[in-house]
């Protein structure tokens, strides 16, 4: 099941975008009507919050007074906690059984305010973030909630920063514009990355991109990708994989390259990528493996190949291509990729030279596979190089 966090900060228009997915076809669970629903009137969750808070907290129709509750918990940490304990297992139990009614090829979108501030990104195989400017949602808590900008202010600046939802955003919708323009955005979210990364989930296969061997120009994102990335795999394997690692082109600031995200995951021993358990965990965040590819190229220095044998994974969204190479530590191949990423980044000649062969491979091969391949002496070249580097900084892995 493709499970999609929906947010943005208030005004941005993420209840519409809410709605759109629900046309769609997706199934759309609300946060806030689920917190609303376990403390309604005549609720086991209201009465356990009358039981530690008093009565002092009930309107005069027997339901919730959440100004009066506001009060009491705003400045009591305490308070806030006790209030946690008593209604986020209730939350999670509805919400786990509105998602249980979705179908087996279903989407399940959770609308969730607070999903940045409470750093709930790693749930998700997609965070999907309605994004407005200040004055944008300013203006339409005014004039389209009737607010008082003071109250809307307040309320803003109680929120996530731009910056922070920008860095948690596997997709971000531009609303600043016409009420079309964001519905055209969600359609072709919809059309061209929810179906096919679904489907693909569902089928446990790797998404495959036909832009070849393109070189582009370095992407500042990059590295938040991978962070994103990371999370969701610590969440899964936790100490099966004691170690997970940025590394690539992707991983060296300045350096234009392909725009797929290269991770090594680091294992104890390779017999544990193999263990069903971890393979299915990995499979069912989108991270499939791919049984054909089962070693890194042995270089000419280390020919022997059984100290180049890896595990290799691919990712389900057509939006972000993601590779896992998942290698014993202390490995040929797990040293090698992170002695090579530090090296370029340390190196400026290196990075340059490194371009160079990129762009004149890019150029002479027009698929993915033959300038893999292609790249291959150059990094049996460069090993003198990089052992150099390695001996005059002391770098170790």
């Amino acid at each position: 099941m493709l499970r999609i966090g929906l947010t943005g900060g208030i005004g941005s228009g993420k209840s519409t975008v809410g709605r759109r997915l629900a046309e769609l076809g997706a199934l759309v669970v609300d946060a806030d009507a689920v917190a609303r629903e376990v403390v309604a009137a005549g609720s086991p969750g209201l009465a356990a919050v009358v039981e530690r808070f008093g009565p002092g907290i009930l309107a005069a129709d027997g339901s919730l007074d959440r100004e009066a509750l506001g009060e009491v918990v705003f400045a009591d940490s305490r308070a806030r906690a006790d209030l946690e304990a008593i209604t986020h297992p209730l939350v999670g139990r509805r919400t786990a059984e509105l998602m249980a009614q979705a179908a087996p090829d279903q989407v399940v979108v959770y609308d969730v305010p607070l999903l940045v501030e409470k750093r709930m990104g790693d749930e998700f195989h997609l965070v999907v973030i309605t994004d407005a400017r200040p004055d944008v949602r300013l203006r339409r808590l005014v004039e389209q909630r009737g607010m008082q900008e003071s109250d809307a202010r307040a309320r803003m600046e109680h929120q996530a920063s731009d910056e922070q939802r920008l860095a948690a955003a596997d997709v971000l919708l531009d609303n600043n514009g016409a009420q079309g323009d964001l519905d055209a955005q969600v359609q072709r979210l919809w059309d061209d990355r929810i179906v096919p990364f679904e489907a693909n989930l569902r089928a446990r296969e790797a998404a495959r991109r036909g832009d070849g061997a393109e070189v582009v120009d370095y992407d500042e994102s990059w590295p938040l990708h991978a962070e994103r990335a990371i999370a969701r795999i610590c969440k899964v394997l936790g100490e099966r994989a004691p170690e997970i690692e940025h590394i690539g082109s992707t991983a060296v600031p300045g350096l234009d390259g392909k725009d797929v995200i290269d991770l090594q995951v680091g294992v104890s021993d390779l017999r544990d990528a193999d263990d069903p358990a971890f393979v299915d965990a990995l499979a069912a965040i989108g991270f499939p493996r791919i049984e054909d590819v089962r070693m890194d190229h042995p270089k000419e220095q280390l020919p022997d190949p059984s100290l180049w044998v890896k595990r290799y994974h691919g990712a389900s969204d057509p939006g972000r291509l993601v590779r896992l190479h998942v290698r014993e530590m202390g490995g040929a191949g797990w040293q090698y990729a992170l002695l090579y990423r530090d090296w370029l980044r340390h190196d400026r000649q290196a990075r340059d030279d490194y371009l160079r062969e990129k762009q004149r491979l890019a150029a002479q091969f027009g698929g993915t596979d033959g300038y893999a391949e292609a790249k291959e002496p150059w990094f049996s070249q460069i090993w003198p190089r990089m052992q150099e580097w390695a001996r005059h900084s002391g770098w170790k892995p």
